[in-house]
C-alpha cells in the first residue's frame, strides 16, 4: 500500500481540492463579510464544536464501551477535517445556501492547515498517551497539508480567474472524477483492511455514527436557534456532517503511518453518505409537500 499512500492518495486529494478551486472566485470569500452571522456560526460549529464532540464521543466509547484508543484517535482525525466537496453538492441538491457552503468549505480548508495538527496531536496525546511514538510533526504537517490542499485550490481559482469559460467547462467533469476518486480510495482502503474493518466494525460503527448524527443535529439546531434562514441551516448541517474523508485517510496513513487510524475515517465516510442521503431525502420530501398558502 506504500505507492497508494505515498503517491496516489496525495495526488487524489490534490485533484479533489483542485476541482473545488475551479468553482471558486474571490467573491465567494467576500460573501463572508456580507453574511457574517451565518458564516461565523458555521465556522465555530465546524472548527470548535465538531472536534469537541469528537473528543466527547471518543472518550465515552473508550471508557464505557471498550473502544480501542487507536480508533478513538481516528475519530479525532475525522472530526478535525473540514467539509468536503460532497457537502457543497448535497447543499445544492437540498436547496440550501450553496454560496455559504462553498465559502465555509474553502475558508475552513485553508484554516485546517493550522487547526488540524493541533487537534490531532491533542487527540493522540489524550488517547494514545504521552509515551506514544505516534505524533504529527507540526511543521511537516502544515507544509504537507498546505501543498496537498491549499495549493491545488489556489491553482483552480487562478484558472477560474484567468479563463472562466475553460474552468466552467472542465469543472463538472473534475467534480465527477473527484467524487469517483473519493469513492475509489474508500473502497481500496476497505478492501485492503477488510478483515480488520470487519473485526472492529461493531465498535467503530456506533461511535462514528453517533458522532455524525450528533454533529448534524447540533448544527441544524444551533442554526435554527440562532435564527438563521432555512437555506443557511441546511448548508451548515451538510457542511458539519459531511467531512473530507480523503484528508482523514491521508493524515492517518501517509502522515502518521498507522492504517488502523484510518478505519474510523473510512467508516464515517461511508456512514455520512447514508445519513446525508436520508437528510437530503427528507428535505426534498418536505419541500415537495410545502404548498403556498392561497392569497386572499
Amino acid at each position: 500500500m506504500n505507492v497508494l499512500t505515498q503517491v496516489l492518495l496525495p495526488l487524489i486529494l490534490a485533484f479533489i481540492m483542485f476541482s473545488m478551486g475551479l468553482s471558486l472566485v474571490i467573491d465567494d470569500f467576500k460573501r463572508v463579510a456580507k453574511y457574517p452571522k451565518a458564516f461565523v456560526v458555521g465556522l465555530l460549529l465546524q472548527v470548535i464544536t465538531l472536534p469537541l464532540l469528537g473528543f466527547l464521543v471518543a472518550t465515552v466509547w473508550t471508557n464505557y464501551f471498550g473502544l480501542n484508543p487507536v480508533y478513538a484517535a481516528g475519530l479525532i482525525i475525522i472530526a478535525a477535517c473540514p467539509g468536503g466537496v460532497t457537502s457543497n453538492l448535497m447543499t445544492h441538491l437540498g436547496k440550501g445556501d450553496t454560496a455559504l457552503s462553498i465559502s465555509l468549505t474553502a475558508v475552513i480548508s485553508f484554516l485546517t492547515v493550522i487547526t488540524l495538527p493541533i487537534i490531532v496531536n491533542l487527540g493522540l496525546s489524550n488517547f494514545m498517551g504521552s509515551e506514544s511514538d505516534v505524533k504529527l510533526n507540526v511543521i511537516k504537517t502544515v507544509v504537507g497539508i498546505f501543498v496537498i490542499t491549499s495549493v491545488p485550490v489556489i491553482i483552480g481559482m487562478v484558472i477560474k480567474a484567468k479563463n472562466s469559460s475553460l474552468a466552467d467547462k472542465i469543472e463538472p467533469l473534475c467534480r465527477k472524477l473527484a467524487t469517483f476518486f473519493f469513492i475509489a480510495i474508500v473502497l481500496v482502503a476497505v478492501a485492503k483492511d477488510f478483515k480488520l474493518l470487519m473485526e472492529s466494525i461493531s465498535t467503530i460503527g456506533p461511535s462514528a455514527l453517533t458522532l455524525n448524527i450528533l454533529t448534524m443535529v447540533l448544527a441544524y439546531g444551533a442554526s435554527r436557534l440562532l435564527t438563521l434562514s432555512k437555506e443557511q441551516s441546511r448548508a451548515i448541517t451538510f457542511e458539519c456532517g459531511l467531512q473530507n474523508g480523503t484528508l482523514a485517510i491521508f493524515i492517518a496513513v501517509t502522515l502518521l503511518g498507522d492504517e488502523r487510524m484510518m478505519l474510523p475515517g473510512v467508516v464515517y465516510g461511508l456512514l455520512m453518505f447514508v445519513t446525508g442521503g436520508i437528510y437530503l431525502f427528507k428535505l426534498l420530501h418536505k419541500d415537495k409537500r410545502t404548498i403556498p398558502a392561497p392569497s386572499l
